[in-house]
């Protein structure tokens, strides 16, 4: 029997940076918007028009940590721009289960990321770590 709709653990992913995968086990959380830039015209002899012209995607992806592969990308990333001011970018996988049994894969391109929390360690509790993305373009793969 399917599901009739999503229940948030239909999804996974998968980075790949610099030409190397870097798998995050567990992923808690995932979001992602499309942004666009509002173009205005104001006919003088119509009613205003607004067109959306697509300017990227951004997101976020929250982690609980039981490696250090996050943390290991993040200091790649700045210890490149530091020694030599390369600015790594990568691409971002998502799988996402559909109700009718089907995977549709999509792919942001270009990423840059932020990790917005390293995490809180705490005596007894999960450590979650949260990173922020913007991509230049998602792509429907299947």
């Amino acid at each position: 029997m399917t599901n009739p709709f999503n229940i948030g653990r239909n999804g996974r992913m998968v980075l790949i940076w610099n030409g190397s995968r870097v798998d995050l086990p567990t992923i808690t959380q995932f979001q992602s918007q499309q942004v666009t830039t509002a173009l205005k015209s104001t006919p003088l002899n119509d009613k205003p028009k607004t067109y959306e012209v697509p300017n990227g995607w951004s997101g976020s992806f929250q982690v609980q940590r039981d490696s250090a592969k996050l943390d290991n990308l993040i200091a790649s990333s700045e210890a490149a721009f530091w020694s030599a001011a390369t600015i790594t970018s990568g691409t971002i996988y998502f799988y996402a289960d559909e109700v009718d049994g089907s995977q549709t894969t999509w792919e942001y391109t270009d990423v840059a990321i932020t990790m917005n929390n390293a995490g809180a360690w705490q005596n007894d509790n999960i450590v979650s770590q949260g990173v922020t993305f913007t991509a230049s373009q998602r792509i429907k793969i299947s």
